[in-house]
């Protein structure tokens, strides 16, 4: 084993029926070294993960760390636990109704012998060594979901971690909060942890990660220094190929604006949900692809939540091509062809438990009336359809859709959607959290449906995406609409300055 390296896995092999999730997988990790785990989703990166914490049993390879001679056996979180290994998942996993010093150390007192003032000052120890802004007796729920973040790393680090993996740490952490968890991570490298970062955020992977290791197809693409690998490359990596001119989309997007648009398919007028959003005026067109912009918690989600029915609404008119509709609960919508793809895919999305099959069906089997079923003949006619058109990877259509990487996940809610072929489809988020590849995909697509006359409300945080897809921006801050850019104004800029000047910006 090298000197410098704190975790060497060589020649790792893992299958599953039907898939070889990792075929002859190498990876090194250094000691106080920030390494960037990157791939589309299905690469292997989280079947990587899972051999190294023992979630999964490796079917060939060794596992050698600093300090052991001998290839380690991990057959359990426990055991990666033992001997340094510490993970910290996109999902918390801390009890929020505890305090922040009972999460660090839960699992490690005696109960009732617990020395809670020793515990607490213990807590406080670890807080302030890592700038973490906590104190030990605060209930966890009342710290920003960054500092939760901090704690779970907090709790990792004091179980004497050699190796520290963060799973998608920053997926639901505005800027400010990514930035804070970034000053804790270079913190850490400086103590000498060993820390691999997963995420999706290319920006994130070049300003705080030392090197990258790339997996595609479970194969080892390369090991690489940051300096060594400009992003265009890493892309190209990831994917197999030189990644599709952006321009593509883009000049897709003209042909599309071009188009003679009058009809209008959806309008409301001072619609109010009991979310807290102020009563606002929304429409879209025939094959329009619009968008709500705005920062974190600005309201975009909120309104179109109020427009699916998916909130309680207060007030408000809604038209469907010019005529009264009532939309009081998602039924009402779907029955009036309008669909939602929701923000967080784990909680309003898929059925973890049922199979990709079953996850299609859903929303037209909910339309029909579960007391008129479809046959299992045409349930698999649906699902083989849209596993084929969206290019879905999975080993079947009766896999469960959990085994699913995320951007295969997010395909299967939108062909859920798409076979009840709506006039209206709206997606929020529909790209976080999943590979480039896929992202372009599902920008090409999206472009696709309106050319075919669908219309569709684009929601993104990545405005370069919105500026991409869509030719119409409703423009949010504080919960309330405050202005609306299309044509020459749709630039980065001029939505920077809408948000900060409001309706005169």
């Amino acid at each position: 084993m090298n000197e410098q390296s704190v975790l060497e896995m060589r020649g790792i092999y893992k299958s599953f029926p039907g898939v070889k999730a990792l075929q002859n997988v190498d990876f090194t990790l250094r000691e106080g070294e920030i390494h960037a785990l990157m791939g589309e989703n299905g690469a292997g990166k989280s079947t990587l993960i899972k051999v190294l914490t023992g979630v999964y049993t490796k079917d060939e390879g060794d596992i050698f760390l600093k300090g052991i001679e001998n290839a380690v056996a991990i057959h359990s979180p426990q055991d990666a636990q033992k001997v340094g290994i510490s993970t910290v998942y996109q999902e918390i996993t801390l009890c929020p109704n505890l305090t922040v010093a009972e999460n660090m150390f839960i699992g490690r007192g005696t109960g009732i012998m617990q020395d809670w003032k020793k515990m607490n000052k213990d807590a406080d120890k670890i807080l302030m060594s890592l700038g973490i802004p906590a104190v030990s007796t605060q209930q966890l729920a009342s710290c920003s979901l960054a500092v939760q973040q901090m704690v779970a790393i907090a709790r990792a680090v004091d179980m004497e971690c050699k190796v520290l993996i963060l799973d998608e740490p920053t997926s639901s952490l505005d800027e400010q909060e990514v930035q804070k968890l970034f000053g804790l991570m270079r913190d850490l490298k400086k103590k000498g942890v060993g820390i691999i970062f997963v995420t999706h955020f290319l920006d994130q992977v070049y300003e705080v990660c030392d090197r990258i290791t790339v997996l595609r197809d479970g194969q080892l693409v390369g090991e690489y220094e940051i300096k060594d690998l400009p992003r265009v490359k890493l892309v190209a990596k990831m994917l197999g190929k030189e990644m599709d001119d952006m321009s593509d989309i883009k000049s897709d997007a003209k042909t599309y604006e071009a188009k003679d648009k009058s009809e209008v398919v959806f309008e409301a007028k001072d619609l109010v949900s009991d979310a807290g959003i102020r009563p606002f005026d929304f429409h879209i067109e025939k094959g329009e692809v619009n968008g709500f912009t705005g920062l974190l918690g600005s309201g975009r989600s909120e309104c179109v939540r109020a427009i699916f029915g998916a909130d309680r609404v207060l007030g408000g008119e809604v038209k469907k091509n010019g005529k009264p509709i009532k939309i009081n609960k998602p039924i009402d919508a779907m029955k009036n062809g309008i669909a939602y793809l929701p923000e967080d895919r784990k909680v309003d999305g898929i059925i973890g438990d049922l199979s990709v099959r079953e996850n299609i069906i859903l929303a037209l089997q909910v339309m029909k009336g579960f007391f008129k079923p479809f046959t299992k003949a045409q349930a698999y006619a649906f699902a083989e359809e849209y596993i084929k058109a969206l290019n879905i990877k999975t080993a079947s259509a009766d896999t469960p859709i959990k085994s699913l990487s995320g951007g295969n996940q997010q395909k299967v809610i939108l062909a859920r959607w798409l076979l009840t072929h709506p006039d209206y489809l709206i997606l929020d988020e529909p790209t976080r959290g999943i590979d480039v590849g896929t992202k372009v995909d599902i920008q090409k697509l999206v472009l696709k449906l309106a050319s075919e006359g669908m219309s569709v409300t684009f929601i993104s945080s990545e405005t370069d995406e919105m500026l991409r897809t869509c030719s119409r921006l409703i423009v949010m801050r504080d919960r309330k609409v405050v202005g609306e850019l299309k044509g020459d104004e749709l630039t980065q800029g001029k939505i920077m300055s809408t948000i900060a000047g409001g309706e005169n910006g």
